[in-house]
């Protein structure tokens, strides 16, 4: 299936490496202070590589890397999540449950006014309100993903180029 006709808003990948998880976020520890090009930051397991703050705007992405020790393998899985700053993702959501509220709490009136016989025109009318913004909403966030599209592919390739720094060859 082409991905081109799938809503992705989050974009994820996954693969597989022949060396260890540790040499791995060691080799991330490494960059943070050999590079000024991308912030990153390394918690447990986890490796987020963002874009530093005078570079940034509204729209830039941020790289969580999760890299876990494969036993099958007795190499690494490396999980990719390419997201907005956690601010704006944790605005976006709080935005969509208001809306989704909203939208059933208004749903919920103009049925009980329509049973009853009342007049529920303004009901209705914030009701379908709710579904425009929620398109709004999503278009806003594709809008952003493409604004951010330069950066996801500057920050994959970061990755991409760090990991071959080592020899570190991988279907990425």
């Amino acid at each position: 299936m082409s991905t081109a006709n799938e809503i992705i808003l989050r974009p994820r990948f996954k693969f597989n490496v022949a060396q260890n998880n540790e040499m791995l976020l060691e080799l991330f520890e490494e960059t943070k202070t050999a590079q000024s090009d991308f912030i990153v930051t390394r918690i447990d397991d986890h490796v987020f590589i963002k874009i530093p703050k005078a570079k940034q705007h509204f729209w830039s992405p941020q790289l969580h890397l999760e890299i876990n020790e494969n036993d099958t393998t007795k190499g690494s899985t490396i999980y990719g999540l390419f997201g907005p700053n956690p601010t704006v993702w944790t605005m976006f959501m709080f935005l969509h449950f208001i809306i989704a509220g909203l939208f059933i709490g208004f749903g919920i009136w103009a049925y009980v006014n329509w049973t009853l016989g009342n007049d529920f025109a303004i009901q209705l009318f914030v009701t379908l309100f709710m579904v425009i913004i929620w398109f709004a909403l999503y278009f806003g966030g594709r809008l952003g993903k493409k604004t951010g599209t330069n950066e996801m592919h500057q920050l994959h390739h970061f990755m991409r180029d760090t990991l071959r720094s080592k020899g570190i060859h991988a279907d990425i």
